[in-house]
């Protein structure tokens, strides 16, 4: 993709796939055709490739608020409860469920944002603030966000002092971890170690009024894309942290109204949970799918549907591709 004669798309040129989903702020595609969405009624949606519509939810009286989903080779899902008290859950195909984990290092993961694997089958995980309620973190002044990785040698905190931890995702070959900061307006990345460990924290690239990144993934030429809420923004961001914006779906004067707010320190769940834009509703994620990688699907918050369009470049593959 020719960064000199960049490529975009309108939101009304945007697809649609599926509808009647519960807050599908997660979204992950397989080189099967199915697609996976994030349930916030307590599990995971399934879209088969030929559109029929599924849920996998779980059994019982605990429903996690699922925020960020994971794939295991099993079929199974670990699910980030964004709900309070939040925790990491896995979630079996015949709805039973079971507490994975609930805090690390005696500070719970509540609320709990993200979750991935890696491709030595560690998981990822993101907590976006200590605060209570998590809307007083909403401004640039807390950075209390961490990252957990959970391996065989149990579950510890890796990185620390963020602004509003929200996706982190590692490149193909592990590494670096690229992590959004939500309220801090910014993408960094962090050297991995061996061990797991983060080092060298780098500032990637820092967004304007109104973006507020969320969501993230990486294509097959090493830039990032990122999807913004508020704005309805999706952008791509170069690796020498140039910023391309592939689709806009922001309404001027809401972004107006809450960059006003952001400024003065009064953001709020209002913010975030209102409705003003030409189409979009607070697009929160992408996933790169088709057969060859060259679809992006847009999860979104307040949307009980998928949109989708074609890219010019291909996704990076992801770990449960092949699956």
């Amino acid at each position: 993709m020719d960064m000199a004669a960049p490529f975009t798309i309108a939101p009304e040129a945007l697809q649609e796939v599926g509808h009647g989903f519960v807050r599908p702020e997660c979204v992950l595609a397989t080189a099967a055709g199915d697609l996976y969405v994030s349930h916030g009624g307590g599990g995971v949606s399934h879209i088969a490739p030929d559109g029929t519509v599924g849920h996998v939810l779980a059994a019982g009286d605990t429903a996690p608020k699922a925020n960020g989903i994971a794939m295991l080779r099993d079929g199974s899902f670990l699910l980030a409860n964004v709900a309070y008290p939040g925790g990491l859950y896995l979630l079996q195909r015949d709805g039973t469920l079971r507490l994975e984990l609930a805090e690390v290092e005696g500070v719970p993961l509540t609320p709990c944002n993200f979750v991935t694997i890696d491709r030595q089958w560690r998981t990822w995980i993101t907590v976006s603030t200590r605060i209570e309620p998590r809307e007083q973190a909403f401004n640039a002044q807390v950075a209390d966000g961490f990252v957990v990785l959970a391996d065989e040698r149990g579950a510890r905190i890796v990185g620390d002092g963020l602004g509003f931890t929200n996706e982190a995702i590692l490149d193909p070959a592990g590494d670096w971890l690229y992590v959004n900061e939500t309220f801090a307006r910014r993408t960094v990345r962090f050297r991995v170690a061996a061990d797991g460990t983060l080092k060298a924290r780098e500032v990637v690239t820092e967004y304007g009024a109104g973006d507020f990144p969320d969501g993230l993934a990486l294509d097959e030429e090493g830039c990032v894309w990122v999807t913004c809420i508020v704005s309805n923004r999706l952008i791509r961001v170069a690796p020498d942290g140039t910023q391309h914006v592939v689709l806009d779906g922001a309404d001027d004067g809401w972004v107006a109204e809450v960059e006003a707010a952001y400024r003065a320190g009064t953001m709020g769940r209002p913010h975030l949970d209102t409705l003003k834009a030409r189409r979009l509703r607070n697009i929160s994620s992408l996933a790169f799918g088709g057969a060859d990688r060259r679809t992006i699907y847009l999860g979104n918050l307040l949307d009980d549907r998928i949109h989708c369009f074609d890219s010019p470049v291909a996704g990076a593959e992801p770990v449960h591709w092949g699956w």
